[in-house]
């Protein structure tokens, strides 16, 4: 595909709660988009159902046929299997046990299609379009519901012998930590997530601290954020050690890899400098000077696209592992 036409492409991220479908061109611009709930708990079935009818939307909406795009790919959750195209679990898709997703849309459309995890996508999406732009060497990280990574190396991902490279939520902060939904103890999204920080955040209200959080049914990320901003402390606290862990991680990411970027993006991200500014002093006092010293750390600049953007440039670039 690359070098050949220069046809805009249909990236599309598969998330747990909703699908969007995206037409994108060369230079990385969303022409259009479309959205629709992922019926999750439905089954796989469903799901690649209301995958494609969100890209029918799609495409019909702007009259275009299949064969006016170059290809599509499918950014979606979990370990994939990237020789064979297969999900071969998904965090946040009931069910998804070896779904062979690439070939199915493939089949369906008669057209190069492609597969890639999430966080893989907006690792990509950000070297090629965004905070890492003609950086040779960097990393991504997703702060989200859990901790997702990807990995460029010399211009090109970095998959892995298998495919499953940059899995960072799931390397271990603390030996006798929480269990994870993975079977793992003390994973580093356990800690420094979103979910972490509310979690811990209501941990701290049910010992009895006051807190403006107090009497929520249930607390979020985004109130921990609102709640801080306030002066709350029970709010502050959680998003202090959240910090901390993610500086942490960080540092080890540092040091293993030795970076030139780390772009960190993903839900959690929108708290800035007030989440970054101290995971970075962390990074300062943990990772080798030298490293550290190297690696600029810095936030997404694409947001929410990154994911998007990223799909689209492994189509652009004919899936190239």
């Amino acid at each position: 595909m690359e070098g050949r036409s220069r046809r805009p492409v249909v990236a599309v991220d598969l998330g747990g709660t909703k699908v969007i479908a995206a037409l994108v061109s060369p230079a990385g611009q969303v022409i259009a988009r479309e959205r629709a709930p992922t019926s999750a708990a439905n089954g796989p079935q469903a799901v690649v159902a209301r995958i494609i009818t969100t890209i029918d939307w799609l495409l019909s909406n702007r009259g275009l046929g299949v064969r006016q795009v170059e290809g599509i790919c499918v950014a979606a959750a979990g370990p994939i299997d990237m020789a064979s195209g297969i999900v071969s679990a998904s965090p946040n898709l009931p069910g998804w046990d070896n779904v062979p997703l690439r070939d199915m849309i493939r089949e369906h459309y008669g057209i190069d299609s492609f597969l890639i995890n999430d966080a893989k996508a907006a690792a990509l999406g950000e070297h090629r379009f965004g905070a890492g732009a003609g950086v040779d060497n960097m990393l991504c990280v997703t702060l989200g519901t859990g901790i997702g990574g990807g990995i460029v190396v010399h211009g090109r991902l970095y998959f892995g012998h298998s495919g499953g490279a940059g899995e960072v939520g799931h390397m271990t902060i603390e030996a006798g930590g929480e269990r994870c939904s993975c079977g793992n103890t003390g994973c580093w999204e356990l800690y420094a997530s979103g979910t972490a920080m509310a979690r811990h955040a209501a941990r701290l209200v049910a010992e009895g601290q006051d807190s403006v959080l107090a009497g929520k049914a249930s607390i979020t990320g985004e109130d921990v954020a609102a709640a801080a901003a306030k002066g709350d402390g029970v709010a502050q606290a959680a998003i202090a050690r959240t910090a901390n862990y993610l500086g942490i991680g960080l540092a080890n990411l540092v040091n293993i890899f030795n970076p030139r970027m780390i772009v960190v993006g993903g839900g959690l991200s929108r708290m800035g400098e007030t989440l970054l500014g101290p995971a970075r002093q962390v990074v300062n006092e943990r990772a080798f000077p030298l490293l550290a010293g190297a690696c600029e750390i810095v936030l997404s600049k694409l947001g929410d696209d990154a994911g998007l953007l990223g799909a689209a440039a492994f189509a652009f670039e004919g899936g190239r592992v």
